[in-house]
């Protein structure tokens, strides 16, 4: 069955409508913002291409991506512990589209969740048919205007408008790939809505893992509001603040009683803490009837403590930022590996001179073409290439065969580390290092 909840303009519901527009205005600018000369955020899965605020993450940097992704899980695992589902009611995308665009949208031609229904229910008529087609086509071109923002993480603004402005033939696979998306959208948030919450996402669902009797959440005082009781002119209530007025359940965007406690479907939106309120003023009883509560705090009336759990998962979110800043400090613009050609020991000249061939390849992980030199670290040590490169494309890599010869007179040991440095207009990007394989001169 549909639902379709009223809405109360609350204070909670007017810092909400802030705060979701200004993710909307982020979510729909940030992909044509460049910041380095670069995309300010992208996802670019195919070409194995991240950007975050100007920053390029490459196949090579994997290992950050990874440590980035558990830091995301354990603080939403963290904020969950501390906060509910917060997340969902105010944050996720889902939830502000479904509720600041497509409800309202909904609202202005279909009127009030009353006049929804009596549409819904009554036979097909020229202004159903026209409310109804209205409402669907401003639905699908809104999906598709989504698509097209979400596809822009994916493979960037350039490629976006290119598919955009080029004959479909020549984007064929970009354009069906906008239409599925936009379907997917259109159904998401015309047919499926909150089912997604608690069906298709699994967060919901870890919810009753991670919440505990110290969490803040949205939670009815049935302490205070038990029993419940209409109230009646000339008489002292003599029953809980509840006046079951049900105003709770009509306003819920999934249709739940937050009076029945703690379920998944709860998203913490704040709709209900919002309704209550408007009632409490009128009723004359203090406010936060429902409200950010704990289940120790309505039972025991205890204040919010820091439990156990909140410290150890505090301590692991500390050791994966500090580890993952430390990796990003010292990330270098360039990555080099070095290895000694398949095969081969070491080669004596006849200029008293000892070599070792080696394969390197470079990788640039910057927003920009870079000039190179490769410099031994030893001053006795010399390069000799077998083929030569000096540039280094953006994005682009190169390979280079080398001898590194020494006089043999400076050899100390049969393994000698060898450090190279990578200099680009005179300046250290990258250090590597090797093992160079030479008999000692005794």
């Amino acid at each position: 069955m549909a639902i379709h909840p009223k809405i109360i303009k609350g204070k909670l519901y007017q810092y909400r409508t802030l705060l979701s527009y200004f993710f909307l205005g982020l979510l729909f600018a940030a992909p044509f913002i460049k910041f380095n000369g670069e995309q300010l955020i992208l996802l670019n899965i195919l070409e194995r291409k991240f950007v975050f605020f100007g920053i390029i993450f490459w196949p090579q940097d994997f290992y950050l991506f990874v440590l980035a992704l558990l830091s995301f899980v354990v603080f939403i695992v963290l904020f969950t512990v501390v906060f509910g589902r917060v997340f969902c009611g105010w944050a996720c995308p889902q939830t502000i589209f479904l509720e600041m665009v497509f409800r309202k949208i909904e609202y202005w031609i279909e009127g009030e969740p009353i006049k929804q229904r009596k549409l819904n229910d009554r036979p097909m008529d020229l202004d159903k048919f026209m409310r109804k087609a209205v409402k669907h086509s401003i639905f699908f071109l809104i999906s598709f205007f989504i698509a097209n923002i979400f596809l822009a993480y994916v493979i960037g603004t350039d490629t976006l408008l290119a598919i955009i402005t080029e004959p479909v033939s020549t984007h064929l696979s970009g354009f069906i790939s906008i239409l599925i998306f936009t379907i997917i959208f259109y159904l998401v948030f015309s047919r499926i809505r909150s089912i997604v919450c608690t069906v298709i996402c699994p967060y919901g669902r870890l919810q009753g893992v991670l919440l505990d009797d110290q969490s803040m959440i949205v939670a009815y005082d049935y302490n205070r509001g038990e029993p419940r009781g209409k109230v009646q002119k000339g008489i002292e209530m003599v029953k809980g603040d509840c006046i079951d007025c049900k105003l709770c359940v009509q306003v819920c965007p999934t249709g739940i009683d937050i009076r029945n406690g703690t379920q998944m479907e709860c998203i913490n939106c704040t709709a209900c803490i919002d309704a209550c309120d408007m009632v409490m003023e009128k009723i004359e009883r203090p406010l936060r009837l429902i409200g950010f509560k704990s289940e120790d705090e309505i039972k025991f009336s205890k204040p919010f403590r820091v439990s156990r759990k909140i410290y150890g998962y505090s301590a692991v979110l500390v050791v994966l930022l500090s580890a993952l800043t430390f990796l990003m400090l010292s990330r270098s613009d360039v990555k080099t590996t070095i290895l000694r050609a398949s095969g081969t020991l070491y080669q004596m000249r006849d200029d008293k001179q000892v070599s070792n061939l080696y394969n390197a390849e470079l990788v640039n992980k910057t927003s920009k073409a870079l000039s190179f030199e490769i410099v031994p670290e030893d001053a006795s040590a010399k390069i000799q290439y077998i083929q030569k490169e000096n540039q280094l494309g953006y994005g682009g890599t190169v390979k280079l065969t080398f001898f590194v010869l020494m006089p043999q007179d400076a050899v100390k040991q049969f393994k000698t580390e060898m450090k190279f440095k990578l200099l680009s207009e005179g300046k250290v990007i990258d250090r590597f290092k090797t093992t160079f394989i030479a008999p000692p001169n005794n």
